[in-house]
């Protein structure tokens, strides 16, 4: 699967079921292009992962939203919870092994871990007081 121009007008299509992984970019942003062939070669390696590409100066509510403060940023998404976030840029090998982690992850232990921390307080559930 190649990747996809991520939108706030499509990011709730894509980001809740499955793996996303998503890149923050921006076309003046030299360490981005050159991460970018990396991105894509991954994407067509794992077509079950949907890789997703967000420019940030076109998308700035979602950088915004999303705390973006360095680019690159990758991004990994697993049932609608963000599991990685970091920035700069991958080298093939760390992307590879980023993908392994997210599909070998326990995703019942760290919704029940979620679910705790609002329990408990550490952190706060959703506004709708809905639970992950």
């Amino acid at each position: 699967m190649a990747t996809i121009a991520v939108t706030e007008t499509n990011f709730n299509e894509i980001a809740d079921e499955g793996i996303v992984l998503l890149d923050f970019w921006a076309s003046w942003c030299g360490p981005c292009r050159s991460f970018a062939p990396i991105f894509e070669k991954a994407s067509q390696k794992h077509g079950d992962i949907t890789f997703g590409k967000i420019d940030t100066e076109a998308e700035r509510a979602l950088a915004e939203g999303f705390e973006i403060t360095a680019i690159p940023t990758i991004m990994a998404i697993r049932d609608g919870i963000v599991v990685f976030a970091q920035p700069g840029a991958l080298p093939e090998p760390a992307l590879e092994d980023l993908i392994r982690q997210v599909r070998a992850l326990d995703m019942e232990a760290i919704r029940k871990e979620i679910t705790d921390d609002i329990d408990s307080g550490r952190a706060e559930g959703p506004e709708d007081g809905s639970r992950p």
